[in-house]
Parts: C-alpha cells; sequence; structure tokens
C-alpha cells in the first residue's frame, strides 16, 4: 500500500469559471482564479492563477488570458488542461522522478450535457487522471455544507458560482429537482459594466466591475448597513478624458435587479417541480445558499421575502462545494452519486 499511495495521489478539484480550488490530504491547497496566460507565438503558458489575473486587460499582442471555463462548462479544451496541470503541480514542487498518477474527483454543473461531461473528464485524464469521477455541484456543496445528503429527507440548495447558478433539491442520495441557468456572478459583472457604460458614460474593464460588484454590491436598494460609495475612475466615452465617478449601493442594486429576478424564478421553478413531501421538508428547514454570490449584499434577505421561505448563508459559502468535493473523495466508495 505504501508504494502505492506513493504511486497515486488524490485530489479533489472544485472547477470552478471563476475560481479553481484543489484540496489534497483534507488541506486546500491551491486556491487560484480560473485563467491563464499564453504566449500567441509559441502557444506556452506563461501565467497560471493569481499571475495571470494580474495580466488581465493589461497584455500586449503577444500575450493572450483565457479563462477556459465559460458559464461553468470548458470552452477552451487546451487552455483548460494547461491550466488543471499547473494547478496540480502548484500542490508540491518537489522534483519528482515521474509524476504519479492522480485519483481524482471533479465537480461540474448539474445541467452540464455528455459533451461537456467528456470535456471535464478528458482534461482531467490528459492532466494525468486514472480515476477520474464526477459529482454535480450543488451535491458537492450539500456535502460541504455539513447536510446528510443521503438521508430521505429533502433540502434545497442554491449555489451562486461565477458562470452557473445551482438549484438543487436533494433526497436520498440523489438530486430529486434541479435547475441550472447561465446567470451568476459573471453576469452580475457585466451588468455592471453596462450600466456603467449608459449611466455614466464611463468605459470600465472586467476586473474594475468585479471590485464594484464587491465594494458596493448589492440585492437591496434600503440596507441596514449600508457600504460607502466606490469611487469609479475611467475614461469618459466621448472624449476620452479621465473622469472619476462616486457608486453608491443603490445604483448597483438597481442595476442587478433584473438578473436577480431571474434567479427568483429559477428558484421557484425548481420549488415547483418538487414533491409535496420535500416541499414541506424545505419550507421547515430552509434554503441553503452557496458559492460567492451569496456574498452579495441583501440576497438572503431579498429572497427569504420573495419566497417566504428562510434562506441561510452556508458557512464559507466560497468554499462551500470544494469541502464538499473533498469530502466525496474520501468517501469514493460509498457515494453512489458519483460518476465515474
Amino acid at each position: 500500500m505504501g508504494l502505492f499511495s506513493f504511486m497515486t495521489q488524490e485530489i479533489a478539484i472544485d472547477l470552478g469559471t471563476a475560481n479553481t480550488i484543489i484540496i489534497h490530504n483534507d488541506k486546500i491547497v491551491v486556491n487560484e482564479p480560473s485563467i491563464v496566460a499564453i504566449d500567441k507565438k509559441t502557444d506556452k503558458v506563461i501565467a497560471i492563477g493569481e499571475k495571470a489575473k494580474q495580466m488581465q486587460g493589461k497584455t500586449h499582442e503577444n500575450i493572450k488570458t483565457i479563462r477556459p471555463l465559460q458559464d461553468g462548462v470548458i470552452a477552451d479544451f487546451n487552455a483548460a488542461e494547461q491550466m488543471i496541470r499547473g494547478m496540480i503541480k502548484m500542490i508540491d514542487n518537489k522534483p519528482r522522478l515521474f509524476s504519479p498518477s492522480l485519483k481524482m474527483v471533479v465537480c461540474i454543473p448539474s445541467g452540464s450535457t455528455e459533451v461537456e461531461m467528456r470535456a471535464v473528464r478528458d482534461s482531467s485524464e490528459h492532466a494525468n487522471g486514472r480515476d477520474v469521477y464526477l459529482i454535480y455541484e450543488p451535491m458537492a456543496a450539500a456535502l460541504g455544507i455539513g447536510i446528510d445528503v443521503e438521508a430521505p429527507e429533502g433540502n434545497m440548495i442554491v449555489d451562486i458560482g461565477g458562470g452557473t447558478t445551482e438549484i438543487a433539491v436533494i433526497s436520498l442520495g440523489g438530486i430529486v429537482a434541479n435547475k441550472s441557468i447561465r446567470i451568476a456572478g459573471d453576469e452580475l459583472t457585466s451588468d455592471i459594466q453596462e450600466y456603467m457604460r449608459h449611466q455614466h458614460n464611463v468605459k470600465i474593464g472586467e476586473k474594475t466591475a468585479e471590485e464594484i460588484k464587491i465594494k458596493v454590491g448589492s440585492a437591496l436598494s434600503e440596507l441596514d448597513e449600508p457600504p460607502v460609495d466606490f469611487r469609479v475612475q475611467g475614461p469618459n466615452q466621448m472624449t476620452a478624458l479621465p473622469i472619476e465617478v462616486p457608486v453608491s449601493y443603490q445604483e448597483i442594486a438597481h442595476c442587478l435587479e433584473k438578473s436577480i429576478s431571474k434567479i427568483e424564478v429559477a428558484v421557484l421553478s425548481a420549488l415547483e417541480d418538487t414533491p409535496p413531501e420535500l416541499y414541506a421538508d424545505i419550507v421547515n428547514r430552509g434554503i441553503y445558499l452557496a458559492g460567492g454570490g451569496a456574498l452579495l449584499r441583501g440576497l438572503d434577505k431579498r429572497l427569504s421575502d420573495k419566497i417566504n421561505i428562510p434562506f441561510h448563508i452556508a458557512e464559507d459559502p466560497l468554499r462551500a462545494v470544494a469541502r464538499g468535493t473533498g469530502i466525496a473523495l474520501k468517501n469514493v466508495d460509498k457515494f453512489s452519486f458519483l460518476q465515474k
């Protein structure tokens, strides 16, 4: 067994649109943005993760930054494979005679097609994965929150990630009702970019829009503890002269209204498909919010008021899916819902 474990490394990967988290030996060993920077002339990877993110929007014509995952699925197969390889190398940089084969659990959106699942599996296998198991994101989030997913009772998870919002009702180790919509963190970021262009005539990049979302993003136009206005600098679209604009959380709440309404509709739609016995469990227990989107100010209150069911934000929502993927890795033989 000692020799075999030396030859095999067990890792859990939360392959997200915005961030990729890798768990090894029950610890988060990699937590990096899902971005790679590639030299256009040689097709070689220059940087991965945080270093590549710092280059985003600042590259010259010979370098391009790529986000290999769009809407939760692999959009650029080659870049995804390079990114997974590079991040696995970050786990330990010790020189080895050969790279160990990997036993991996990778999470995927619940709305993934066969083709999209195949792409994740192929990328993982090309990155030296010997045994590759797939787990649906809401199931991983439920495990990460600490829910007993195999119990005969209904639990509802709303996982708002970077590319997709995954809504699922889980009972007896399976997904009973689910909705996967491509409205999530990235969509909210582009809403902010659009709003700044139309309303303030100022052009901003994805990185700045993301910062606005974190600093003054809100789902409600009235908060008990409002954040201070965020000052945005950028070129005026008409004159190209620099301008500075203060942005309040009320403005952002207004500009995110449309996308958040679509998330509400998707939650209601999933509840419609839920059997009555499980519906009663969910009303009593509440609905769990996970993913980076759960951190949007006032979102839990807004959803609770709209749907009349209490919403609970998971502890450390950003890492809930990764934690659950790590739990699945330790119980590969026990959990029947893992797909090999």
